[in-house]
């Protein structure tokens, strides 16, 4: 379940990964897989190679690309959600959500 964004920000993030960009969007989470876990980065683009190439190159492996619907993605959270938003430099999502 997701919170912390509103539908312009969804639609946003839809968007760009329908147009074959690396995208990007950090909302609160709540999963009973993961109780400690606060909050998860989508890591979206509808050109998968483009995505899988992504993965590698930040050393993730693209056997967890979610291919749900058109918007094809890869979850970070944790120690990995922080330093691969700093290695992008999205420092608006780690203050907005206070993962430093």
């Amino acid at each position: 379940m997701a919170f912390g964004i509103d539908r312009s920000q969804l639609n946003y993030w839809k968007q760009q990964v329908s147009d074959g960009q690396i995208a990007f969007l950090t909302h609160y989470w709540i999963d009973d897989r993961f109780p400690i876990m606060r909050t998860v980065t989508k890591v979206g683009c509808a050109d998968i190679e483009k995505l899988q190439n992504w993965c590698r190159e930040h050393q993730l492996n693209p056997r967890y690309i979610h291919f749900r619907d058109r918007y094809p993605h890869f979850d970070l959270f944790g120690v990995e959600q922080l330093r691969i938003l700093k290695q992008e430099g999205l420092q608006d999502h780690i203050d907005r959500f206070g993962l430093d």
